[in-house]
């Protein structure tokens, strides 16, 4: 039936907004914003028609949720960082059928999930800063997934991850990429200081800690990085406890997943925090 063509660990940082735009920082995130858009580039060249985006921005405090609205479009203001991302229009198609798909699989698997295709609920930069980017022309539809999960486990994270999987190869008749929209370590630097920080990591710990975990990913040491990954989130201050991860993880084999990452756009710190671009082989 359908096939899950690419999968990647993704940045979305707002500075890449900013990057566009003329002023001082003009430019800064360019290496991440090309990243984006061979990321895009190559899920072209697979015949990708869906974006599955596990969004880190997107908090919910029960279940799991999938936002499967049919239509997209808006202007968005971040209300987080009102003063990186500011006025940014959007629009992109949906994919109601693979969205309840997704949730009908993991509540199947055992992890409550909803998937809300009649809905006013817009979608978070985590899904639309890379989307502007790898998304340009609108040629992919776009399926987002909650990833900052307060009240969850890794454990059921990766069984979504799973059975998502399950999902687009049995019963889905496309092709689909899963992308986990989120950072390595996330600290961000203390208030006031912030500018000081805006291409650094807040501590060396946390910098060290990063490059030892890209390293595993680049040598397929998964086992490892799977069992570590709890308390790699807890004290890393993984975005969204790294439940991104874990669904990506889940979806591609847990620890029994072999593959060596390839990074398309090489570490970089972001206001304290470490971002990476990079495909897990499928």
């Amino acid at each position: 039936m359908g096939k899950l063509a690419l999968a990647a660990k993704i940045t979305h940082v707002p500075s890449m907004y900013i990057s566009e735009l003329d002023g001082p920082h003009k430019g800064c995130r360019q290496p991440a914003i090309d990243g984006h858009k061979e990321i895009g580039r190559r899920c072209r060249e697979l015949g990708v028609d869906t974006i599955v985006v596990f969004d880190t921005h997107w908090l919910v405090n029960s279940g799991y949720h999938i936002n499967s609205a049919a239509h997209f479009k808006g202007v968005y203001t971040s209300n987080e960082l009102p003063h990186f991302i500011a006025n940014m229009p959007y629009e992109y198609e949906g994919n109601p059928t693979l969205g309840k798909l997704l949730a009908e699989a993991a509540t199947a698997a055992g992890v409550r999930t909803r998937a809300h295709a009649d809905t006013t609920l817009e979608i978070e930069y985590g899904t639309l800063v890379p989307m502007r980017y790898m998304n340009e022309d609108k040629h992919f539809k776009v399926v987002s997934v909650s990833a900052m999960c307060t009240v969850h486990s890794l454990e059921d994270s990766a069984k979504l991850g799973a059975a998502m999987r399950r999902a687009v190869e049995e019963q889905y008749d496309g092709t689909v990429a899963f992308f986990a929209s989120g950072s390595l370590s996330h600290r961000f630097a203390q208030n006031g200081v912030a500018e000081d920080y805006l291409f650094k990591l807040w501590s060396p710990f946390l910098e060290t800690m990063d490059h030892a975990v890209i390293e595993m990913w680049k040598n397929g040491e998964w086992a490892k990085f799977c069992e570590m990954l709890p308390e790699y989130a807890e004290k890393c201050h993984g975005e969204g406890n790294m439940h991104d991860t874990a669904m990506l993880l889940g979806a591609l084999g847990w620890d029994k997943y072999t593959g060596k990452a390839e990074v398309v756009t090489p570490y970089f710190g972001s206001s304290g925090t470490g971002q990476i671009n990079a495909i897990l082989p499928v």
